[in-house]
């Protein structure tokens, strides 16, 4: 019985130190709440994901904010970048990104990719230039076909294109934390706010799910108490 008061007063002190994250930024007016919240990729870690087109002014002038940014991410944190498609050529770039991806060519490729768009003012509107770029930074053609012609990528377009609906983006480039929020510019403010923004949806995730593990733990508690104090 004594260990059974012990586990509840326990519980009362537990509960009443729940950590509280003062609402800097308030839904509607900062963010906006996905409703219902979309599946992450990884469901034990915090997904900021940023929903992006290589073709967009915007998402190149905050490249260089994004990629220091990322450098600061905690590892409990899951950074997933996800190109955004509303008509061919932004699905065409999507395929890039992907085959991008299938080489394993990394952040350097994505900065030419940036490059050869907003300073060459290469559209990369055709499978012919997109070859040529692959193999400016040393892939063959053999290997670029095989990435961008493959089942994968295709798959992994048809994806993003599934997660931007459900996203509802209407703009780039966004970010979303937790698959629940969705940052823009025109409410954050700046590309600089959205990232403020982004850590502090992350800080309350965070405390969001210290709490639940707690519960659960203090549950599970509370359960052996009673089972403890019948015998």
């Amino acid at each position: 019985m004594k260990s059974f008061i012990k586990t509840i007063s326990a519980v009362f002190i537990a509960l009443c130190a729940s950590i509280t994250v003062a609402e800097e930024y308030v839904a509607g007016e900062h963010y906006d709440l996905i409703n219902p919240p979309f599946r992450t990729a990884n469901p034990d870690k915090i997904e900021v994901r940023e929903f992006f087109w290589y073709g967009c002014g915007h998402c190149f002038t905050f490249e260089p904010l994004l990629a220091a940014w990322k450098k600061t991410l905690a590892d409990d944190v899951d950074f997933q970048p996800s190109p955004a498609i509303w008509n061919a050529p932004m699905k065409t770039h999507a395929k890039v990104f992907y085959a991008v991806e299938a080489l394993g060519l990394g952040d350097s490729m994505h900065r030419a990719i940036f490059q050869a768009m907003h300073v060459d003012r290469n559209p990369l509107t055709t499978d012919a230039s997109i070859l040529k770029l692959f193999q400016s930074q040393g892939v063959s053609e053999a290997d670029f076909n095989r990435a961008y012609k493959s089942f994968g990528v295709g798959a992994q377009v048809g994806k993003a294109e599934s997660i931007m609906r459900e996203a509802k983006i209407s703009g780039t480039p966004e970010l979303v934390v937790a698959g629940k929020y969705r940052i823009s510019t025109r409410k954050a403010g700046s590309q600089a706010n959205m990232l403020k923004i982004a850590d502090a949806l992350v800080e309350k995730e965070r405390v969001m799910k210290a709490q639940a593990d707690k519960t659960a733990q203090v549950s599970s508690d509370v359960s052996k108490a009673q089972v403890a104090a019948l015998n």
